[in-house]
């Protein structure tokens, strides 16, 4: 018997430690974890061309994404799977802090889109802020993010727009399929989508948005190059472009506006409570709940209307707060401007008036050159102010785009907070300084996490008086307002998709508690109503920077430099609330 027990027991040694040497030989065979990190980056670009595009990689602007059809979904579960195996080959504790981090990401992002994949949102494809119909739109006037600088690029948009023709295809079918579900758009938000699918669906050609490459061709292009596209940009407009914005547009007002839900908010769908909860994940990028942030935001309400009576007595306004906000949209001191060059003009002197207080505050600045533009006639009556990302190379800058339809009716009040958050050092700063960190791997010069993206730029727009701005009252109460406005989504938000308020109820909630007109406080609620979660996003970032501002003041004393607490915040680029927070914090315990 002892013999048997020794037997037993070497073997079960030998066989541990065979084990333990094919482990530690297959670490060792296995190639370095960055190798993984880039073709996670080359794989996944072709699953998202447009996206590609917007980052500057050149290599796939003849493609379109396939992210509508049941095999195009196929193929992202299988590439995220793909990943989450690839990941768990290796030990994460023997990586260093940052190839930990870059793990750490790739284990978010498969998670988080194999998570959203489970889904049906293909069924509703197409709203009229967040929609593909109006990037390629945007791409399509020569001026933004798909360049038009040689005859390749010329001939890859032809090919493109092939593709796209087929997007707007299979979201019809797609629509069709989710009227028999209940898996509908609201009708007001359809009815939004009707103007602007009107707008692309009849020429004439040569005076079509589709046709505006053509109009200005480089300098170096051959007269024959010229006379084949100028031939075929006509015939793709024609043949192409018209014909499936119309048929898109007839489906609209005829099919889907008469299956439009008369509910407003995600919960109204099938499996909606679900979605709702896994969109507050996705973009806050935390476990909070409907409900805790409902809170929050009713809180943070409170706490900024009480700020903003104080302003109210410092201008000597005698009436409520809610006619202070009316006093305020109707104060032609705040409407100054006759043309919207002038509120361009406005955007750039704002910009040179803090630039000398800018290094107080960072010592990392970016080199992708900016601008400020009007954003295009054709989508300017729904648009609002945003950010598009420049190259760091130069040949695309950062561009702030405003939306002008009324430049008599342009109030300036939020002008100053508005370009701290959109441009500098908001939006411009996090994007181009993330991008330009050649330290970082290709996958990270791009990502975007809304909650710390928008975060940042919400926290940004607190720096106003730090960097020599808010010095006239009425900025200072544009920057509030805005402030109120980010805490307003908190409550309207969670209100719509998770405790069944109404598009007139969370209108009613805004008007009550914001200087902003009901115009485009009801474009607000729609855009909520259209991507339910992503509005939570600004408020729940800048109250995390915030608190972690606050704890390393705290903890640090005379140690804590703002340069240094900015540069830990943008140096890693775009990561989940979690893992900055853990960033933040290890700088606090290694200053003790």
């Amino acid at each position: 018997m002892k013999k048997l027990v020794y037997y037993v027991l070497t073997a079960t040694v030998l066989l541990v430690l065979a084990c333990r040497q094919k482990s530690e030989k297959a670490e060792q065979t296995m190639p370095p974890i960055s190798e993984v990190f880039a073709k996670y980056y080359e794989e996944r670009l072709p699953l998202y061309p447009l996206e590609a595009t917007m980052n500057g990689d050149n290599r796939y602007n003849d493609k379109m994404s396939d992210d509508l059809s049941q095999a195009g979904k196929s193929r992202m579960i299988a590439f995220y799977r793909k990943y989450q195996d690839e990941l768990a080959k290796y030990d994460r504790e023997k990586l260093t802090p940052e190839e930990r981090t870059s793990w750490d990401l790739i284990e978010w992002e498969c998670g988080i889109n194999l998570e959203g994949l489970q889904y049906p949102t293909e069924l509703m494809p197409i709203n009229q802020i967040f929609s593909t119909h109006l990037m390629i739109g945007q791409m399509a006037s020569g001026s933004s993010l798909q360049p038009f600088k040689t005859v390749k690029d010329y001939d890859n948009w032809l090919k493109r727009v092939d593709g796209f023709v087929v997007w707007c295809d299979t979201a019809v079918v797609n629509m069709r399929k989710g009227i028999k579900l209940g898996y509908v758009l609201p009708a007001p938000l359809i009815k939004k989508v009707i103007p602007q699918l009107a707008d692309m669906d009849h020429g004439p050609v040569k005076d079509h948005l589709f046709y505006s490459p053509v109009k200005n061709f480089p300098k170096d292009f051959s007269s024959e190059d010229k006379a084949r596209l100028e031939k075929e940009y006509a015939s793709m407009v024609e043949s192409k472009v018209i014909p499936a914005f119309e048929k898109m547009h007839v489906f609209m007002e005829k099919e889907y506006l008469p299956a439009g839900r008369t509910s407003d908010g995600f919960a109204a769908l099938p499996n909606g409570k679900a979605l709702y909860n896994y969109y507050i994940k996705y973009f806050t990028t935390t476990e909070l709940t409907a409900e805790e942030i409902h809170q929050i935001g009713l809180k943070e309400v409170a706490r900024i209307s009480a700020e903003m009576e104080k302003v109210k007595v410092q201008v000597g306004y005698q009436g409520d707060l809610k006619s202070f906000f009316n006093a305020v949209r109707s104060n032609p001191k705040l409407m100054p401007f006759t043309k919207a060059e002038q509120v361009i003009a406005h955007f750039n002197e704002i910009h040179e008036r803090m630039k000398p207080n800018l290094q107080k505050l960072f010592e990392l600045t970016p080199k992708t050159p900016f601008e400020v533009r009007r954003t295009e006639a054709f989508r300017e009556a729904s648009a609002s102010a945003e950010y598009n990302p420049g190259l760091p190379d130069g040949s695309r800058p950062g561009i702030f785009y405003v939306p002008v339809p009324d430049a008599k009716a342009y109030n300036i009040v939020s002008d100053e907070s508005l370009f701290l958050h959109e441009a500098i050092p908001g939006h411009h700063y996090q994007i181009s300084l993330q991008q330009e960190n050649t330290a970082l791997p290709e996958f990270r010069k791009n990502l975007w996490y809304s909650a710390y993206g928008e975060g940042w730029a919400l926290y940004t727009e607190s720096l106003g008086k730090e960097l020599g701005l808010y010095t006239d009252p009425y900025q200072y109460f544009g920057m509030l307002s805005a402030e109120m406005h980010r805490a307003i989504r908190l409550v309207v938000d969670t209100g719509l998709h998770s405790k069944g308020w109404t598009r007139d109820q969370a209108i009613k909630y805004s008007l009550d508690h914001e200087a902003e007109s009901e115009e485009s406080i009801t474009a607000e609620v729609e855009r909520y109503m259209a991507g339910a979660g992503q509005a939570l996003s600004y408020k729940i970032g800048q109250l995390k920077i915030r608190e972690l501002r606050s704890r390393a003041e705290k903890q640090m004393g005379a140690k804590f430099d703002i340069r240094a607490f900015h540069k830990l915040v943008l140096e890693s680029g775009c990561v989940p609330l979690k893992l900055l927070e853990e960033k933040i914090d290890a700088w606090i315990k290694a200053a003790k």
